[in-house]
């Protein structure tokens, strides 16, 4: 178990690199192409976290700031994934989650459950903390590996969905986002999609940063998008003139660089992604496999960055309008973007439905992540991640699955059970039906 935290420790910038150049030598790609692989992915997620630093660095003050300038009464802070998951890892679940999720991919892709190879290691700590959180709260370290095994089935099971979006929308082919925030939550667009397809009128709008170039010329590009939306940001927050300016400079600089450096993963992964697709076809004729990734991927798409910074003062707007909450969205502001990066491909890259899902998913996430508010304290005071206080986190914090998962061996919520597990069941059951009939694609994108 030691060299197991030590791996972890490392970080997904050297893990995920070490794990695609021991698939390539499985692979029989070879030391030099192996390795060539490994760091190029590397590389690219190097240049992931430099811009999410910046991103964090950044628009995170500017967003506290903001929601102190207008005295939001939310008094239990969002510590975000950087601080879930150390909990995640530090419980007595997080030494076997890793193994366990193995284990049920393995299985599931021996039964021909899935088709997804998941290779995204570090992202595993979202069903150790999902398990951590039943533990917690039923007192039962099985119901907690019971809670891995549901959500990593349950969030492989999402990556066979929605990886025809994935490849159609966002152009990675043989690729798919078994999530556990990202993909968890997209079947809420599926349901919000098809019922837009229904509306006259409002079906045919389509707001996208492509189209906003195209009609307004320079001033529509990414760049410039991304400085407009950091001013706006920064001037919210109160900030000096020098100070909204940098900002404005410093969200341009995020929606240019983050495609650039996605290109480096998708440069080393798809030797690996095609090599293992060879070699499973052999074995398994007739079976398309996916390669199972981080969603940082999908940042590279203009769509999703531009729906990201969006949504960092819209999500503050939702926590103040939620009645009763006391969590302030923080800690996940900067990575938002997960959290709707597969709805913006469910749409097609409308950012008008984004808005309408988004809105839908981030209500959602903040109203569960405000009644997990007391086990989650709990978790963090067992790992000794805080010492007291309360706090909360919208990844994982805020999922439908693991909150349904707690309550039924708690029952101390029976409304909201009833009522999340209505909505999220029927996106989810709606999701299937929708895969089935092989509708599960991206909205069509040339609507006026």
């Amino acid at each position: 178990m030691n060299v197991l935290q030590y791996i972890l420790d490392l970080g997904p910038a050297v893990m995920l690199p070490a794990v695609i150049f021991v698939l390539g030598l499985l692979l029989r790609q070879g030391i030099g192409k192996s390795l060539r692989s490994g760091i190029t992915i590397g590389v690219g997620f190097v240049g992931i976290t430099l811009v999410i630093s910046l991103l964090t660095d950044n628009l995170g003050p500017a967003a506290q700031e903001m929601a102190e300038r207008f005295n939001l009464g939310l008094s239990i802070v969002d510590v975000g994934w950087p601080g879930a998951s150390p909990m995640a890892w530090a419980s007595n679940i997080g030494t076997v989650a890793i193994p366990v999720a193995i284990l049920v991919n393995v299985v599931m892709l021996l039964l021909k459950w899935t088709r997804v190879v998941n290779v995204d290691i570090w992202n595993i700590w979202h069903m150790a903390f999902a398990g951590a959180i039943v533990s917690t709260a039923s007192g039962s370290f099985w119901l907690g590996v019971l809670g891995v095994v549901i959500y990593a089935a349950f969030a492989y099971k999402l990556g066979d969905w929605f990886a025809p979006i994935i490849h159609k929308y966002n152009g990675l082919e043989g690729i798919s986002i078994p999530h556990g925030t990202g993909a968890i939550m997209a079947p809420i667009a599926v349901v919000t999609d098809a019922i837009i397809e229904k509306i006259p009128g409002l079906k045919n709008v389509n707001i996208n940063s492509d189209k906003i170039e195209n009609r307004l010329g320079p001033i529509g590009e990414p760049a410039i998008i991304g400085a407009i939306l950091g001013t706006v940001i920064g001037a919210l927050a109160g900030y000096e003139v020098s100070a909204i300016l940098q900002l404005g400079i410093q969200m341009a600089a995020v929606m240019l660089l983050m495609p650039t450096v996605v290109k480096f993963i998708m440069e080393g992964l798809m030797p690996i992604a095609e090599a293992a697709r060879e070699m499973l076809d052999k074995r398994f004729s007739g079976q398309d496999y996916y390669i199972g990734l981080d969603p940082a991927l999908l940042l590279g798409n203009s769509q999703v960055v531009a729906a990201s910074l969006i949504f960092v003062p819209l999500t503050l707007v939702i926590a103040i309008l939620i009645p009763g909450n006391e969590v302030l969205p923080f800690g996940d502001l900067a990575t938002i973007g997960f959290f709707i990066s597969i709805a913006v491909g469910i749409h097609g890259g409308n950012l008008f439905r984004t808005l309408i899902s988004g809105t839908l998913i981030m209500t959602m996430t903040i109203w569960i992540a405000n009644m997990m508010v007391g086990v989650h304290t709990q978790l963090a005071l067992n790992t000794g991640t805080i010492s007291g206080g309360q706090v909360a986190s919208l990844d994982q914090g805020g999922s439908p699955l693991q909150f349904i998962m707690t309550e039924l061996t708690t029952w101390q919520n029976l409304l909201p059970l009833i009522v999340v597990t209505a909505i999220y069941g029927f996106c989810v059951v709606f999701t299937i039906v929708q895969h089935k009939r092989g509708k599960l694609l991206p909205a069509e994108t040339d609507k006026n």
